[in-house]
């Protein structure tokens, strides 16, 4: 696995002969020489800034703010990359509302952004450089210094004596070779020890200039959040457009068709031919009816019209097991919650029918607290949770010891309930769906999904 970052390079067993211990003092370097220059910057804008003060009040400050801090936090974010390959961007900043040096310099002002950048420059031009070039020297130069006794020896000594970092004197070859060994030893050191100066100091710059190291993937995750509620609204929008030209292309061409095959029938003789239109004119209403549960299968026009109280009372009359609805909503929903709760009471009410055995079903809840809670229960044999548990008992699953618990309808799901889609139509808007169906019922099924009240139309 290639390392990211110097943290990463240390721990593996080939640090010392890969680049990072070079990137890491390159890192390092051009932080102490950037602060030196930083700090000589400083004295020049405020020693100017300080002289046109006494012209414009408040120049200095403004100088200081807009120039000092926003380059020098980009060179930072710019060297960053050398001691870790993970982006440093620059957070968001306001556009300015006109052209011109005098509002961007105001936008620039108003910004918490560049008052951290103008801390951070000074920091760097104070504390920060010094440290650098300190840590370069103890780890780098010495050890280089002393692993160079032999060739310093054998050159500036005439092969008699050399200084080892000008403190002790060398007068005889095994000493000079043992020095440089020293020296080989003390490099192997620093280049750790300037693996952790970088990776600390690069984890201090990212605090310094806003930019943690999740910066970007918590602004990803916002944005697949906000692109996963436009393809819900999308995905909803083009099911309402497929049920209205269904409902008012292909079903009247069916209605249409069915007439006309009625009045052929009523005209045509009795024999083969009449025969045969009566059995059209059947398929032709069978096709009909299809495609009518078809349209109300994918959005039903009560929903659309009506609101979730009205679709769920629509589909409580036309389930085979008798349901009581008890829904509180005085107001409608967004229409992506409305859908969702729609379909998974729809859903349900089917799995009632099918598995459960109840003879009496119950719809109840209402909009509370910036949620909307749904309980869809029966009085049926239940038995869904075992099957839950041993959907949720295959690998990758966490199983629920617990036999009265509510269960994840994901590993319910995977059983083979045909709730799959459900779990993911609700976990899209942020909800939760959890099933409890001991063995001998009852099952409940509770659904909650964030919502506020919506004054958008319905259209």
């Amino acid at each position: 696995m290639r390392p990211r970052n110097v943290w990463q390079a240390m721990s593996a067993p080939g640090f010392l002969l890969s680049a990072w211990p070079w990137r890491a003092a390159a890192y390092l370097l051009t932080g102490a020489s950037a602060g030196a220059v930083t700090l000589v910057g400083l004295v020049v804008v405020v020693t100017v800034g300080g002289a046109l003060s006494l012209v414009v009040v408040g120049l200095p400050l403004l100088v200081l703010t807009a120039l000092a801090g926003l380059p020098v936090a980009r060179l930072e974010r710019l060297r960053l990359r050398l001691a870790d390959r993970a982006p440093a961007p620059d957070r968001p900043r306001r556009q300015p509302t006109a052209y011109g040096p005098w509002p961007w310099l105001t936008t620039r002002l108003r910004e918490p952004a560049s008052w951290r950048d103008l801390g951070h420059a000074l920091l760097f031009a104070t504390v920060l450089w010094p440290l650098d070039a300190l840590v370069v020297t103890a780890a780098l130069a010495l050890p280089l210094a002393t692993l160079a006794t032999p060739l310093l020896m054998a050159t500036v000594g005439d092969g008699e004596e050399a200084k080892v970092l000008k403190q002790w004197t060398v007068t005889t070859w095994p000493t000079a070779f043992g020095a440089a060994v020293l020296g080989l030893l003390m490099l192997v050191l620093g280049a750790y020890a300037l693996g952790l100066a970088a990776g600390a100091r690069a984890a201090l710059a990212r605090v310094l200039l806003g930019t943690p190291r999740d910066a970007a993937l918590d602004a990803r995750v916002v944005e697949l959040t906000r692109s996963r509620v436009r393809l819900v609204d999308a995905f909803e929008a083009e099911r309402r457009r497929i049920e209205r030209d269904l409902h008012d292309g292909a079903q009247q061409r069916l209605v249409a068709l069915t007439m006309t095959l009625g009045l052929a029938r009523l005209d045509a003789p009795p024999g083969p031919l009449a025969d045969q239109l009566a059995k059209a004119h059947g398929e032709a209403g069978r096709a009909l009816e299809e495609l009518r549960e078809l349209i109300h299968g994918i959005h039903p026009k009560v929903l659309a019209d009506h609101g979730l109280a009205a679709a769920v009372e629509d589909a409580a009359d036309r389930s085979a097991v008798p349901v009581d609805v008890s829904l509180e909503l005085p107001g409608r929903l967004p229409r992506a919650v409305e859908a969702a709760a729609y379909f998974v009471v729809c859903e349900a009410l089917a799995n009632v029918a099918k598995h459960s055995g109840a003879d009496r079903a119950e719809v109840t809840g209402g909009h509370r607290d910036g949620r909307l809670r749904l309980e869809i229960r029966d009085n049926g044999r239940g038995g869904a949770e075992d099957r839950a548990r041993v959907g949720a008992a295959e690998p990758g699953a966490d199983a629920d010891p617990d036999p009265g618990a509510d269960v994840d309808v994901d590993a319910e799901a995977r059983a083979g309930s045909g709730l799959t889609g459900l779990a993911d139509r609700v976990s899209v808007l942020d909800g939760r769906i959890s099933l409890s169906s001991p063995p001998g019922g009852p099952t409940l099924l509770r659904v909650e999904i964030p919502c506020e009240w919506t004054t958008e139309p319905f259209a």
